[in-house]
């Protein structure tokens, strides 16, 4: 099958991914990272010990898929030698600082605090281990921050110069690092992350409370991740509307195959259309079930902005919509049904249900791993829209893969996938036996009899002892 692929068509396969692969495990650490710090100063503020034993809960899995995250992004940056060595020449003086910041500034913290933040509360003292665990959250941010610079340079390029020999060179680092789209999709990317992890923590709290409804440490987990999910997937919706609108302004190309139009409208009116099948060939999206006017109101906030189509782009500067096209609805669709959730949470605890709500809690398993579907979707949308380029407008990827045979990257593909199956495999099969493994409450289920006898709910027994709130009427704990 392989052998009929282009070798350019391979390496792109091939980054494609390994950069899938690896995406995953960022959105989740970045999140994890933040709730782990939440749960250590609920832990010093009140000195609940649910806090604390929620916290030994989740930071093993963090260090297990935090280790996943750097074995697949070591593996990632080799590709830039091996397959991509002529855009590693042309672009490095700009993307190898950057990358280097990078490892220089936030792997060093994430790796440098890591150990005091899982080994070292009783050897370094309480705040000291505070202070280690707000350092790694601060790390998996800033990796965050210098990786999605890098690229959104690439999407949106400025402050360079190209040199004799065809590089890019850096003439003012502000506005390289600070380039038009990346404020966005940081702030997209990062949004993304925590709800990710909050989905992930909620699936998981959901799970522990069909299986035993008298788990506390169960119920904080599903109450702090709704918590999110209501307050944090509304924002996300604004801002995904302005990265649209900024994407728009910068890569009209991309918003037209996202949205399937082939067709320009200089005098706006355009269609949202709902669903259809694009047909790059035939420049037409067939079977098209759309709504009048919405395009135009959605994409530029007015109904009669001129909005530019494929038939305005050279065909061989047209990304293709057959993918994005679906990736950015699968996306948009996770979205809201995470919005749903979040509704649907909020309703059940005003109703005192939240912990008892069987059906939402079923819900919550479902949509576990939404997260991670709607963070691939997004990034094959962002990497797909910006084809035929490395370097939007500037560097084909045709003019940027290093000399290659099909055969070989075929090979080093088929490995890649059989290597990755197997390794990542096992790993991800460990980390679902950890979260399977019920959290350990601050009072043992056998220790709530006289409580039960006293007319006292289960979880009301396990609330913390310092509480005074009325909890006949509120079951948050």
């Amino acid at each position: 099958m392989l052998k009929d692929i282009s070798a350019i068509d391979l390496a792109r396969l091939q980054f494609a991914f390994t950069v899938s692969a690896h995406i995953i495990f960022p959105a989740f650490t970045i999140g994890l990272a933040s709730f782990l710090t939440v749960l250590n100063g609920l832990w010093l503020w009140t000195r609940d010990e649910a806090y604390l034993k929620l916290f030994d809960y989740w930071k093993t899995i963090f260090a297990v898929v935090f280790g996943m995250g750097v074995v697949s992004g070591i593996v990632m940056s080799y590709q830039f030698g091996t397959n991509w060595s002529v855009f590693s020449d042309k672009a490095g003086p700009v993307i190898g600082p950057l990358l280097g910041y990078e490892v220089l500034s936030a792997f060093f913290l994430e790796a440098g605090f890591l150990g005091i933040m899982l080994f070292g509360r009783e050897k370094a003292g309480e705040k000291l281990h505070m202070a280690a665990t707000a350092i790694v959250m601060v790390g998996t941010l800033m990796s965050a921050f210098w990786i999605l610079s890098a690229n959104s340079w690439m999407q949106t390029p400025q402050g360079y110069s190209i040199g004799e020999n065809g590089q890019f060179l850096a003439e003012d680092w502000w506005a390289i690092i600070f380039n038009p789209s990346f404020p966005y999709r940081l702030v997209h990317m990062v949004l993304a992350a925590y709800l990710t992890t909050a989905f992930v923590v909620g699936a998981v709290g959901a799970w522990h409370l069909l299986r035993s409804p008298d788990s506390r440490g169960a119920a904080i987990m599903f109450s702090m991740a709704m918590w999110m999910a209501l307050i944090v997937t509304p924002i996300q919706i604004v801002a995904g509307d302005a990265h649209g609108l900024n994407t728009l302004e910068y890569q009209p190309a991309k918003i037209a195959a996202m949205e399937g139009h082939y067709e320009s409208f200089p005098k706006g009116h355009a269609p949202l259309i709902l669903f259809g099948l694009p047909d790059d060939a035939a420049g037409v999206t067939r079977y098209k079930l759309e709504i009048p006017l919405l395009g135009s109101l959605i994409l530029t906030h007015s109904l009669d902005k001129p909005l530019r189509g494929l038939d305005d782009f050279p065909k061989d500067e047209r990304p293709k919509s057959a993918l994005i096209f679906w990736t950015f609805r699968i996306m948009v669709a996770i979205g809201f049904a995470m919005l749903g959730i979040g509704l649907w949470s909020a309703w059940a605890r005003w109703r005192g249900r939240l912990y008892h709500a069987r059906w939402l809690h079923r819900a919550a398993v479902l949509m576990g791993p939404a997260g991670f579907l709607a963070v691939l979707c997004g990034w094959i949308t962002t990497e797909v829209g910006r084809q035929p380029y490395t370097v939007y407008g500037l560097l084909k990827t045709s003019d940027s893969v290093a000399p290659l045979q099909a055969d070989a990257v075929g090979a080093s593909l088929l490995a890649f996938i059989g290597v990755y199956f197997l390794v990542f495999g096992f790993g991800t099969f460990y980390v679902l036996r950890l979260m399977g493994k019920r959290p350990k409450d601050q009072i043992e289920i056998g220790d709530i009899g006289p409580a039960r006898a006293a007319g006292i709910t289960p979880v009301q027994a396990l609330a913390p002892r310092n509480t005074t709130r009325n909890m006949e009427t509120d079951h948050d704990h």
